[in-house]
């Protein structure tokens, strides 16, 4: 008999609410709930399950929730197969040999005056020897030495035969990480430019910096995640006229006041993620999506999340699904007389949305007339970096410490998101604040950023399972209400948007609606990453996309050949999805009314800290 563990009360013991989980659980399984399974204990030894969540948890505080098991059946795997590979030692020695002989010529030809020769470039992504200053010896010899051993390394830690594809990429992960910690940029005596900055101003960069990094530290330390912003939601942020027409325990829906004076009668509904702040879609005047569509005469609602904490620990998938987008569903069919409503989703919005629209095509809702998915999976077998966080053990990990807090904390989200980008994110930073003492360069999309939100145990649990784990929802194996649902059941229009450098979730891993769905699907891709490609307001330079639609019974195409063969358009991408939007509307009509609402937007949740 499998156990479900019962979670802990907010406010008391965890070992003391386990105690008294045997008939509560007794009763949720008889109601149909589908708990998270921890591990398969007989249920009268429940409470040592307890013991182990709760020394897991522990652990994880000084982990930051990574599991030091996944961690080491990694590099144990990659090790005793590095071991028995006789041939990579052979390659690897040579290599270094021959490292050594081009850094030998590299530093011979620096010494005679040479200074552009390199003998290896930075990956396109790598900024942090760009400057000019990087070219004097021996500075030149240092970094060239680095990425020489980045090479290295990367070469031994891939192409072992027997390493399981995980485990490799974890290996790889990490050891990239390591060696990004110690890299020459990173420290004032081996950086020429920390080097010029502190003679010039005579070391008061490093003294400013020290400060600066010390005044970080006991904020972070005391809890306060968040310095004070120049953006302020409601001001200059998730300012867009409106009202807050709905709240229950989980969202408030805001109703946008109309712009023009006849507006199309079908309404626009969109779901961002919980995983963020809903006004990513609502930032300052001239980057909000939100006041785009409201200029081009569209009646939009907008859910804004309620920022979980211990209270709302059990809130599950499905009550995302029922009390967020259905209600929200309901309440703008209501409120505007339509028939229908073109739902669009962002991220894991997107992601449930999907879910939604197949459930309702299912069981006969017609009220979607379209759906649009912006930077949204349903397929997870290929989601990125953030796979390298997602296996058993990890997964086993990380729901100890959300089962003993009640939610996985902002801090362990940003810490993951940071450290597939840890070039950009921390090092830079570094380096820029501490060591250069340059000044914060803050914009609207750094501050929506850094107004991070929390995620309820229950859901997090059954999203990394269901959906990371076991790609239930692409294989038809996703329960809505007792019985599975089919992406393949949906028949109404689809319009995806992928980005090109999206970490969170690679374009061609959205692409794979093209094989779940039997639709018309309008695919639509564009420059930028999983935010700024999608924050892309018309008039902003060095942006472009590519768009076809596939016809409901067209053959596949692959990703690489759609890429090749589809031709790139510049400017936004905004226009072409409201031209898609527009011949799916309706008729216009006079601008519905908005009833008393209970507050202006934005509302109260997006406030919560």
């Amino acid at each position: 008999m499998s156990a479900y563990i019962q979670p802990a009360p907010a406010a008391s013991g965890a070992a003391g609410g386990a105690a008294q989980a045997i008939p509560e659980l007794q009763e949720r399984k008889a109601s149909g709930w589908q708990g998270t399974p921890v591990h398969r204990y007989p249920e009268t030894r429940i409470e040592h399950a307890t013991a182990d969540l709760l020394l897991n948890a522990w652990i994880g505080r000084f982990t930051q929730s990574v599991s030091p098991v996944a961690v080491g059946n990694a590099y144990a795997d990659w090790f005793s197969h590095f071991a028995l590979a006789p041939s990579k030692h052979e390659q690897l020695v040579l290599q270094g040999i021959d490292n050594m002989m081009k850094l030998a010529q590299l530093a011979y030809k620096s010494c005679n005056g040479d200074c552009d020769y390199t003998c290896i470039e930075p990956l396109p992504q790598d900024r942090r020897f760009d400057a000019p200053q990087w070219k004097r010896y021996p500075f030149n010899v240092g970094y060239q030495a680095f990425l020489l051993q980045q090479q290295w390394w990367h070469r031994a830690t891939t192409g072992v035969r027997g390493v399981s594809r995980h485990h490799q990429d974890v290996v790889t992960f990490i050891t990239r990480q390591l060696l990004d910690w110690v890299a020459p940029s990173n420290f004032p005596a081996t950086n020429p430019q920390v080097l010029d900055t502190t003679i010039a101003t005579g070391g008061v960069n490093l003294a400013a910096g020290a400060m600066r990094a010390w005044s970080d530290f006991l904020r972070t330390a005391g809890g306060q995640e968040k310095k004070t912003s120049r953006y302020v939601v409601g001001e200059n942020v998730a300012a867009t006229p409106g009202k807050v027409v709905l709240r229950n325990h989980i969202m408030e829906l805001i109703q946008y006041e109309p712009a023009t004076p006849r507006v199309h009668s079908v309404p626009i509904l969109l779901v961002p993620a919980w995983i963020m702040k809903y006004y990513i879609l609502d930032l300052t005047e001239s980057d909000s999506l939100v006041r785009y569509l409201v200029a081009q005469g569209y009646t939009v609602f907008m859910v804004s999340w309620k920022n979980p904490g211990a209270a709302e620990r059990d809130l599950s998938m499905d009550d995302y699904r029922v009390h967020g987008v259905h209600t929200a569903i309901d309440e703008a069919c209501r409120r505007t007389g339509s028939d229908t409503v073109n739902a669009a989703g962002y991220c894991l919005g997107g992601t449930l949305l999907s879910i939604t629209a197949a459930a309702m095509a299912r069981d006969g809702d017609e009220r979607l007339g379209s759906v649009s998915l912006l930077a949204a999976q349903v397929d997870f077998t290929e989601p990125g970096e953030l796979s390298l966080f997602i296996d058993e053990s990890e997964v086993s990990f990380l729901e100890a410490t959300m089962w003993h807090q009640g939610y996985l904390d902002t801090r362990q989200m940003a810490g993951a998101f940071q450290l597939i980008r840890s070039n950009d994110l921390i090092w830079s930073r570094r380096l820029n604040h501490y060591l250069l003492n340059q000044p914060d360069d803050e914009t609207a999309l750094t501050a929506w950023n850094n107004d991070a939100t929390r995620m309820p145990y229950r859901m997090h649990a059954e999203y990394l399972r269901r959906l990371f784990l076991h790609n239930d929802l692409a294989a038809g194996r996703y329960l809505v209400d007792g019985r599975p649902v089919a992406l393949s059941d949906i028949d109404v229009p689809v319009f995806a948007v992928g980005t090109v450098t999206d970490h969170v979730a690679p374009w061609r891993s959205v692409y794979k609606l093209t094989l779940l769905l039997d639709s018309e699907l309008t695919f639509l891709l564009t420059s930028g990453g999983h935010n700024a490609g999608i924050i892309s307001p018309p008039g902003k330079a060095r942006r472009s996309y590519q768009v076809a639609t596939r016809a409901h019974d067209a053959a596949f195409v692959d990703p690489g050949r759609w890429q090749e063969q589809t031709e790139p358009t510049a400017g936004s991408w905004w226009p072409e999805w409201e031209h898609w939007l527009a011949r799916r509307s309706g008729p216009p009509v006079e601008p519905p009314e908005i009833e008393e609402g209970l507050d202006d937007a934005p509302g109260d949740y997006v406030r919560q800290p």
